[in-house]
């Protein structure tokens, strides 16, 4: 059951060593009343009487709806209503909170959840928006796997002693592009170490089935990918894994070496986990600045939005990693809690680091290989696009917009930076030319479309009939759909752009 804090700062108030102690009491009933109720199934909390979990009476509830309404005169007495909650979403494991609870990780107005697709946070309550971030998470650097990117480097927290093996092989790695690598021992040696945080945590993390990274895909999985630039690099990045692996891990390493990855699929999730997990940010510890990646537990389970409504933050004076919603966003009640991954990377970036696509990514780009060009102010008005190139944003949806606020999206903003175009001042645009230009364009995505083995309608069949097991399969078929999909909305939005270019 998950228990979720207000957004007051008690700290005492986010996780119970038993969830169903900590119910409300309920008055106890004339014993008429009372054995009604039993009879009903009602379990009822009175002196004496053990405590009845909330899901139990909710239950109940719902089994004899018209029963209960006889008991309108004792609203005390009343069945608590069912809490409104995202389809398919349990709450996590009170083991969950309970052990982050106890190293001074604190959480405020949030609730964590699992579906389908993995964790998720979720707001317990409504919250205004206020002129100022506000925090909904904190996890001491006590918590935090980080390491370097720079020489000296240096990792945190202090975990291995002098002289063990895991610290030269960490050392022989380059700090700035094999942080990966280095992030993946400290975490194994963090699992073998006794009593150690991460030993509890590493049961909530996704196991070899469960994640999506293209590290664990097989040759069978890039394939479907149709994308043999970013199967090759998948390749690469295989390779390199695996020889650090055979490097390091021969028949000949101590067995307190070989205990942490006695396989090289052991060694490749950690490394998956490392890439799609860990984030990356300066971080200032006394008087040193340095650049460092971590993994951040409980903060890793936010998951990614191109609009996201919450943002990290170093909080040096108390050595504290915070999540904080944006200053003036309304949040509301089962609302999920979001930050970007990483601005400006397209889909290619994405499956690569953290093995997911998205069709409606604002900087997924588009080769075009003709002369023609569009008139880009018009391109803008008509969508009612604002900003710079790289700031590019649907203007308010109160606003007029011709092309109506549901169509333009993440992928509109995306055609807007990807389509070739012109601006010459005041030179008024032909209204021909540009509509010329259009199907030029259009006729060069729709051959794009064609080089693809399969249709958009395909691979919606063939996702909805795939054995849920197969993760990086789906991942890789949704990344050659999503490409699909954006570009059939570059061909609709050059559409409703020949509609409108004359007004």
């Amino acid at each position: 059951m998950a228990l979720s804090a207000p957004l007051s700062r008690s700290r005492h108030n986010f996780f119970f060593s038993d969830p169903t102690t900590h119910s409300p009491r309920w008055p106890p009933p004339p014993q008429q009343l009372k054995r009604k109720l039993q009879l009903k199934g009602w379990n009822l909390r009175g002196p004496g009487s053990t405590a009845t979990s909330w899901s139990s009476r909710a239950n109940a509830a719902r089994a004899a709806p018209a029963d209960t309404a006889k008991l309108s005169q004792f609203p005390l007495f009343q069945p608590p209503s069912a809490p409104d909650s995202p389809s398919e979403l349990e709450p996590a494991d009170p083991d969950f909170y309970k052990i982050g609870y106890a190293r001074n990780m604190t959480a405020y107005g949030i609730e964590f959840k699992e579906g389908p697709d993995g964790f998720g946070v979720y707001a317990s309550k409504d919250v205004e928006p206020l002129r100022r971030a506000r925090v909904i998470m904190e996890i001491p650097l006590e918590l935090l796997l980080t390491i370097s990117q720079k020489t000296p480097w240096m990792f945190f927290p202090d975990i291995i002693p002098i002289g063990h093996p895991i610290f030269d092989i960490i050392n022989s790695t380059n700090p700035e592009t094999d942080w990966d690598l280095r992030l993946a021992c400290l975490l194994l040696y963090a699992f073998d170490r006794e009593d150690n945080f991460w030993q509890l945590y590493g049961d909530f993390l996704p196991s070899v089935d469960e994640c999506s990274s293209l590290l664990l895909a097989t040759e069978e999985d890039l394939a479907e990918l149709h994308d043999p630039i970013l199967a090759s690099t998948m390749k690469q990045q295989h390779s390199r894994v695996l020889d650090f692996w055979a490097k390091n891990w021969h028949s000949g390493v101590p067995l307190k070496i070989k205990r942490l990855a006695r396989d090289p699929e052991r060694f490749i999730w950690a490394v998956a986990i490392a890439q799609s997990r860990s984030l990356k940010m300066q971080l200032r510890i006394g008087a040193l600045v340095q650049d460092k990646n971590m993994l951040a537990p409980y903060a890793d389970m936010l998951n990614h939005s191109f609009e996201p409504n919450c943002f990290l933050h170093w909080r040096f004076k108390d050595r504290m990693l915070e999540v904080m919603i944006n200053a003036g966003q309304r949040v509301v009640k089962g609302e999920e809690m979001m930050i970007n991954y990483f601005k400006g990377q397209s889909n290619n970036m994405l499956m690569q680091r953290y093995g997911f696509s998205s069709p409606v990514n604002p900087w997924e780009p588009v080769e075009f290989s003709g002369n023609a060009r569009i008139h880009l102010d018009s391109f803008l008005s008509i969508f009612n696009i604002a900003g710079l190139p790289q700031d590019y944003y649907h203007k308010n949806p109160d606003q007029t917009s011709r092309t109506g606020d549901t169509f333009v999206d993440g992928a509109v903003l995306a055609a807007a930076r990807a389509l070739p175009t012109w601006s010459d001042g005041d030179v008024p645009i032909i209204p021909s030319s540009e509509k010329k230009a259009a199907k030029e364009l259009q006729e060069e995505c729709r051959v794009m479309l064609t080089k693809f083995p399969t249709t958009v309608a395909q691979d919606e069949k063939l996702l909805d009939s795939m054995s849920p097991s197969r993760i990086t399969l789906e991942a890789a078929i949704k990344y050659r759909l999503h490409r699909k999909l954006y570009l059939e909305k570059i061909i609709d939005a050059l559409d409703i752009y020949q509609e409108h270019i004359l007004f």
